[in-house]
C-alpha cells in the first residue's frame, strides 16, 4: 500500500457508498438512515492500478462531549491524523451546510492532503452545490457520484501525484529496511497451515449487545479503536483489525451485538447482524463473549450452537470477572451450566476474562491457539481403524430387523473442522446415540475436546457383486470360436 485515504464528512454524505465501491466489494453496511457508520473501518482501495488503503469514518458530529456523538468525532478526528490525505465528501445536493464549513476549517489545521468532493453530483439538480463548495477554501471541489461511479477517473488523476510522492519516499526508505521477502510463505505444518502475516489466525468476537466485545479488542489492541461505551448496541459493522498478539499473527473480527431475532425489527440492525454472521462464516475461530451477571441466556446458547453448527472452533470466555466477587463458587456454577447447556461443545475452553483490566487476555490469547490446533487435527487411518475394532468390541452396534450392522472401516476425509467417514452396511439404519457414541470417543481418545465433529456413514454392501451374472465371452475369443476348425 502506497498511502492511505481518509473518507471523512456529514453523516449521510455517501462515505461508505465510496467506500464499498474503491475496495470493490460490499463491506460496509449502507442505509438511507444517517449515522449508520460509527467505527473506522479499514479496506485495500483500487482505482485503475493504484492501490492503497482507505478508511470509512463515522458522520462529522459536532459535539465535544462525552456523548455517543462526541465519542465518534473523536474516533474519526483519529482517522484524519493517521491519514495521508483526507477526502472531505459534501452532499452536492444539499449544498454547503454550516457544520460543512467547521469541519472544513478542521481538516485544514490537521490535514495535509486534503482533496473536496461533491458527492451525489448526478444531474442538474446538483449544480448549484457544486459552485458553493467553492466557498470552503480547499481548491476545486471534484465532482462523483458514488452511487453511480461516475468521476472516479479524475479522483484518479487526483490521487495519482500524492502515490508518488510517497512511492518516492518509501524509496528512500527501503534500502535502510532489512526485509525477508518469503518470511510470509505459507506452509504446510503439522495440526494445519502456518499461521503467517500473509496469512493470519481469523478470529471472530460474537456474543448478545453490551457483552464488552469492542472493549475486549481495544484491550487486545493496546489502543481505543473501536467505539465503546455503556450504551447497548454501539457497534453495527464487522469490523476487522490485522494485527500481532504474542507473536501471533491475527486478523480479529468485532461484530455487533445478537438479539432474539423476535426483537430485531429494525431494517438496520437486520444488516448489523447478517453482517456478523457472515464473519463467524469467515472465521476460524469463534470467541462466544459472555456477560458475568447474566451467562448462557437462550441467545448466548443460539449463538454457540451457531459457530458449532457452522464448523469453527470455539472458544467461551465469561467477561467482566473483575466484578464478580465469590470467583471460585461462580467458576464452578459456570462449568456445571456450561456442561449442562452446550453439550454439543462438550470439552471446549472456558476463559474468565476482564475487558476492563486486561487479566486473563493470556490464556485467552492460549485457548485460541489450542482450539485452532485440534480444528485442524488429522488422525492417522491406522490408528483410526484400532481404535474402531475397540470402540466395536466394547459397545457393539445395534442390530435392526435381527442383522447387526457392521463398521467395517474408517478414515479421516477433511480437517477444519475434523471429518470422519465410517464404510458400514446399513447406514440408514444407524441411530443417532451410537453417531454420538462414536463422536464422543473420538473427542475423549484422540483429544479433541470442544471442537465440532463431523461423522459420515457410507454404505457398503454384504452382497457380492458378481452373484447371479452369467459370465461373458470376450469377443475377440467369439470372433475365433466361430470359425469352422481346419
Amino acid at each position: 500500500m502506497s498511502f492511505t485515504l481518509a473518507l471523512v464528512g456529514r453523516p449521510n454524505v455517501g462515505k461508505s457508498t465510496l467506500f464499498n465501491r474503491l475496495v470493490g466489494r460490499k463491506l460496509a453496511l449502507v442505509d438511507d438512515q444517517p449515522g449508520v457508520t460509527r467505527d473506522l473501518r479499514e479496506g485495500e482501495g483500487r482505482l485503475g492500478d493504484l492501490r492503497f488503503t482507505v478508511i470509512d469514518t463515522a458522520g462529522l458530529e459536532e459535539a465535544t462531549d462525552d456523548s455517543l456523538q462526541g465519542r465518534m468525532r473523536r474516533l474519526t478526528e483519529r482517522a484524519v491524523d493517521m491519514a495521508d490525505v483526507c477526502l472531505f465528501m459534501i452532499d452536492a445536493r444539499a449544498g454547503v451546510l454550516p457544520a460543512d464549513e467547521v469541519f472544513a476549517d478542521i481538516l485544514r489545521k490537521r490535514s495535509a492532503h486534503v482533496i473536496l468532493a461533491a458527492n451525489k453530483g448526478e444531474g442538474a439538480a446538483a449544480d448549484s452545490g457544486v459552485l458553493e463548495a467553492y466557498s470552503l477554501g480547499l481548491g476545486d471541489p471534484l465532482r462523483l457520484s458514488a452511487e453511480h461511479g461516475e468521476g472516479m477517473g479524475e479522483l484518479l488523476e487526483m490521487l495519482a501525484p500524492i502515490a508518488d510522492e510517497f512511492k518516492e519516499r518509501e524509496a528512500k526508505i527501503a534500502p535502510e529496511t532489512d526485509i525477508d521477502v518469503d518470511a510470509d510463505a505459507e506452509e504446510e505444518v503439522d495440526g494445519g497451515r502456518q499461521i503467517t502475516v500473509a496469512k493470519p489466525l481469523q478470529v471472530a468476537i460474537v456474543g448478545r449487545p453490551n457483552a464488552g466485545k469492542s472493549t475486549l479488542i481495544n484491550q487486545i489492541l493496546g489502543e481505543d479503536k473501536m467505539l465503546t461505551g455503556p450504551e447497548a448496541g454501539i457497534t453495527r459493522d464487522a469490523i476487522s483489525t490485522q494485527f500481532t498478539w504474542n507473536d501471533t499473527p491475527m486478523r480479529i473480527w468485532d461484530t455487533a451485538g445478537m438479539r432474539k431475532r423476535a426483537k430485531v425489527q429494525e431494517k438496520l440492525e437486520k444488516l448489523s447482524v447478517s453482517d456478523g454472521l457472515r464473519a463467524v462464516k469467515f472465521a476460524e475461530v469463534v470467541v462466544v463473549l459472555l456477560d458475568v451477571d447474566i451467562p448462557f441466556e437462550q441467545q448466548d446458547l443460539r449463538i454457540a450452537d451457531l459457530a458449532e453448527r457452522e464448523g469453527r472452533a470455539v472458544v467461551v470466555a465469561v467477561n467482566k470477572w473483575d466484578l464478580e466477587g465469590d470467583k471460585q463458587e461462580k467458576l464452578k456454577e459456570l462449568k456445571e451450566a456450561f456442561g449442562r447447556l452446550l453439550p454439543q461443545l462438550r470439552g471446549a475452553p472456558l476463559i474468565t476474562v476482564s475487558a476492563k483490566t486486561g487479566r486473563g487476555l493470556n490464556r485467552l490469547h492460549e485457548a485460541i491457539l489450542k482450539a485452532n490446533e485440534i480444528w485442524n487435527r488429522r488422525v492417522p487411518t491406522a490408528a483410526l481403524n484400532r481404535w474402531l475394532n475397540d470402540m466395536v468390541e466394547a459397545h457393539p452396534p445395534p442390530a435392526p430387523g435381527g442383522r447387526r450392522i457392521k463398521l467395517r472401516y474408517m478414515t479421516q476425509a477433511k480437517t477444519r473442522p475434523p471429518g470422519f467417514v465410517v464404510m458400514c452396511s446399513h447406514p440408514d439404519k444407524m441411530p443417532d446415540s451410537y453417531r454420538r457414541y462414536l463422536i464422543n470417543g473420538l473427542r475423549e481418545d484422540f483429544d479433541m475436546p470442544g471442537t465440532p465433529i463431523r461423522l459420515t456413514l457410507r454404505g457398503q454392501s454384504d452382497k457380492n457383486p458378481y452373484k447371479n451374472k452369467t459370465k461373458s465371452t470376450p469377443s475377440r475369443l467369439r470372433k475365433h470360436l466361430g470359425k469352422k476348425p481346419f
